[in-house]
């Protein structure tokens, strides 16, 4: 599958776009849409235009996409592939990979994976009022 219009742009909502180097809650080094700053990246330290912040964003979707397509075993809607990609790209794909979350979907419990997204709502250690209000738009995708 692959992430749909409307799933771009509710990551994109979700996670903004800064064309300069900032650290996200967590304290990661961060640009663009969401996009964590690796030592493969280039240097960033002159910011990026919104063109190239759009190309890593596009990237970055690619490689969740990917790893949801691998790591999720039963079919999915287009909105709730759209929502595992938008928390993916927020936990990143090892948390995703690793998470009950998955584990409990891949048992066909479509049902539970609102209660497990839920809770997913700190960054850097404490609980962060934009994930709270993420994780409650994503469980209205999910189950509409």
């Amino acid at each position: 599958m692959k992430t749909s219009e409307r799933g771009l742009a509710f990551i994109m909502t979700n996670e903004g776009c800064v064309l300069q180097i900032y650290d996200d809650p967590a304290g990661y080094p961060t640009i663009g849409v969401g996009h964590l700053i690796t030592a493969e990246d280039p240097d960033f330290s002159e910011g990026i235009t919104e063109l190239e912040a759009m190309g890593i964003l596009a990237q970055d979707v690619r490689r969740f996409e990917m790893a949801v397509n691998e790591y999720v075993e039963v079919p999915l809607t287009q909105n709730q592939f759209d929502v595992l990609i938008d928390f993916a790209f927020n936990v990143g794909e090892r948390a995703f990979k690793n998470s009950t979350l998955l584990k409990v979907l891949n048992r066909g419990e479509y049902n539970e994976v609102p209660n497990q997204l839920r809770k997913w709502i700190k960054a850097g250690g404490r609980v962060l009022q934009g994930l709270v209000e993420r994780r409650e738009r994503e469980c209205e995708i999910w189950v509409s």
